[in-house]
Order: structure tokens, then sequence, then C-alpha cells
């Protein structure tokens, strides 16, 4: 990484895909959004290897092959990760606030201290304290980095609950601009805004589950979903437009990995 940014407890900080075939997702991001990517070696004489995505100079994801028998009908994904102070610390809040842990406290050499968690609602999230890896490199609204993220869930009450005690969250949650009576959550980190969430609700929902979306900004979003179709993806969401915050997408890397990618017509916080 050529910056060492600095992450509050409660921001998003880092982003994976894991994949049974790294290859055609890395040939699928780097055409899609310009990416740029190196192949290391895993850290702390770890098997395997560990792919870096960059937008310009900075590291943005990273991305793993899922190879071992732990990996046996685990889905190609995208994981969120979350800044913490403490991660043993917030394990424990987590458990306390009716959370699961799937991977407890874990030291990742040369890189920080990480775990798994699953909220009340099903959804997962990691935490992470960087140690010598700070986080993802905060490029802003450069093409191909995160610019959201956003929580689907079937019970926004119990989530409110969970990543407020949990992060230190403020939720507002109001009206959605154009869309009658629709209702979005976002949540504030002192005076900045580090997330969104809806309520899984209405038809569409069918066979997807609880889940952390990360947004990754585009220049043309139209012409993005088209050129991701055109290299083996799926659109699940076609383009639409939410009047006064931009065009959005739901796509499907050819591994099978579900993301969003966004057009804005207003700043967003990563």
């Amino acid at each position: 990484m050529t910056d060492s940014p600095e992450y509050a407890h409660g921001q998003f900080c880092w982003h994976e895909v894991a994949t049974k075939d790294v290859g055609a997702a890395k040939s699928f991001y780097e055409k899609l959004v310009g990416w740029s990517t190196q192949d290391n070696p895993m850290p702390g004489g770890m098997e395997g290897t560990y792919t870096m995505a960059r937008v310009g100079d900075g590291d943005v994801v990273g991305m793993y092959q899922m190879d071992g028998e732990h990996f046996e009908g685990v889905p190609a994904h995208w994981a969120s990760h979350v800044w913490v102070d403490d991660v043993a610390g917030t394990v424990a809040k987590a458990k306390e606030l009716g959370g699961t842990v799937m991977v407890d406290t874990m030291e990742i050499p040369e890189v920080g201290t990480m775990a798994v968690l699953q909220d009340p609602t099903g959804a997962v999230i990691n935490v992470f304290k960087g140690s010598g890896h700070r986080g993802a490199a905060q490029v802003g609204m450069a093409e191909g980095a995160v610019g959201w993220n956003e929580l689907a869930t079937p019970d926004g009450e119990a989530a409110k609950a969970f990543y407020s005690g949990l992060f230190g969250w403020e939720a507002n949650t109001g009206p959605v601009p154009g869309a009658g009576d629709m209702e979005y959550t976002t949540f504030k980190l002192g005076e900045h805004q580090v997330a969104g969430m809806m309520e899984m609700k209405g038809e569409g929902w069918e066979g997807v589950p609880p889940n952390w979306m990360p947004y990754l900004t585009v220049e043309d979003c139209e012409g993005c979903v088209s050129k991701a179709e055109s290299l083996g993806g799926t659109v699940r969401v076609p383009a639409q437009t939410v009047p006064g915050v931009g065009t959005f997408s739901v796509l499907q890397d050819p591994t099978g990995a579900t993301f969003s990618i966004m057009k804005w017509d207003m700043p967003a916080e990563a």
C-alpha cells in the first residue's frame, strides 16, 4: 500500500472476494472496473496466494481461493470488514447482543486480528484490527472502489439494535424519494454516514439470504451492466435510478459472487 489509512471503531475498512476461481474473478473485475491486481504469498508462511486489487496506487480489495474441506458448500461471495479497537472485546459484545461467532478471534501474521460474526438476523460481517495492514486505501469515489455498504435484512429493528450496540452507529430511517412507501435506514458514526439498510419486504427477495452488499463506484452504470454480461457476469437487478442518489445494478461475477455497482448523482461516504 502507498498510504497508511486511519480508521475509527465502526468504519468499514476492507473487502474481500472469496471464490473457487481467482483467475476468472481477476479477469472479470480488471476488465469491468479497471482494477490492477498483484498476487502475493499468504502471510506468515500460510499456504496459498492472496491477491491485492488496486485502484490507482492503493489497495482496495483482497481476493483469495476457497480451497479445502472447510470451504465445501460455501458459495463465492464478497466479505465486508469493519475496523474495531478490540477484536476479542467486540466478539464478546456481539455474543451479548445476540450475534453468533462463526470464526473466533484469530491472528493473521503480519496483517492483524479478525473474527467473523453473524448478526441476529442472519447477515455475516467481519471485524478487523490491522497491524501490518491498515485497511483499504482511502481513494474516495474513484471508479472500482467500494463507495457504499448496505445491509439487507428481514428484521430492521433487530439489526439496528445489534449494530448500534456493537459499533456505536446511529440509525436514521426515512422514506426513499420516488419509491412510494419504501423506507431506508442510514447508519452514522459521529457525523459520517457509514452504511445503509433496507428491509427484505415484498416481492423479489425469495431465496436471498440476509447479507451485506458492497457497492463499487462506476462512471456509467448501464454501460457497466452491458459490459458485465459480455464478460460472463449475470444481472440480478437491472439498472435502476434512485432520484437524487444515483443509478445502481446488482450483478454476479462469473464465479458466483454478488455485488452492486453505483453511478452516483451525489457524494457517498465510503
